[in-house]
């Protein structure tokens, strides 16, 4: 069941950002360019509509504001996923779907325009480990899926990033509120690894969280006559 959380509202000074996400068309009323237009001249603002998932219980994943006000930043603190040694086959598989309702001054829209992801992982040899995401607005049939695989032996830190050409983004459709929805999974898989060894895959750094950062690019919307 979807777990409502206390709205974590946070206000950003909107700016340009270069490099791209969903491997999509763009959405039907955002002007066509073939580049991000320049950052609205107001301020935007995220709120966290609601968390569910395996990954993610109530309480241990906010929504806060990057350094440079560019993007915004969702940190996990209980994001792992574990096989053998004993652990249960649920925790082989966790997940997290968030949904954010993005508030962008009037006469924009907007699309995330890369994701950065930060983790850990330990894998025995033999052993798997997957990290998967999707994104997609709020009754729009058009998904970008990407998805990392790592292999064992691995006992490091591990980052990845979700990127594609300008031409490629997704945005919001103008003059409409629809959610912005993050659906991610993480895996870890026995394999062909010692099964009485454990292995885990975590959305987590070593200061026992990971910040998940999401950049935004800008077009500006036909002018209504």
């Amino acid at each position: 069941m979807i777990t409502s959380l206390r709205t974590a509202r946070t206000a950003l000074t909107a700016a340009a950002v270069t490099g791209c996400l969903v491997t999509l068309s763009p959405a039907a009323g955002a002007t066509d360019t073939s580049s991000a237009a320049t950052a609205p001249p107001g301020r935007i603002a995220v709120d966290v509509a609601s968390v569910n998932g395996s990954g993610c219980r109530p309480g241990t994943a906010a929504v806060a504001v990057a350094p440079d006000n560019s993007a915004f930043t969702v940190t996990y603190s209980e994001y792992l996923a574990s096989a053998g040694g004993g652990a249960a086959a649920t925790e082989g598989r966790k997940n997290c779907l968030l949904s954010l309702l993005v508030h962008v001054p009037q006469g924009y829209t907007y699309a995330v325009s890369h994701v950065d992801y930060r983790g850990y992982g330990k894998l025995e040899p033999g052993a798997t480990g997957t990290q998967k995401a999707s994104y997609y607005f709020q009754g729009m049939s058009q998904t970008a899926n990407r998805t990392h695989q790592f292999h064992g032996a691995l006992d490091d830190n591990w980052q990845v990033t979700d990127t594609t050409g300008i031409e490629a983004l997704v945005f919001a459709p103008c003059g409409e509120q629809r959610n912005f929805n993050i659906n991610t999974e993480l895996r870890a898989e026995v394999g062909t690894s010692d099964a009485s060894k454990t292995s885990y895959m975590a959305v987590d750094s070593t200061d026992g969280s990971i910040s998940s950062v999401y950049h935004f690019s800008w077009k500006q919307c036909p002018v209504r006559r």
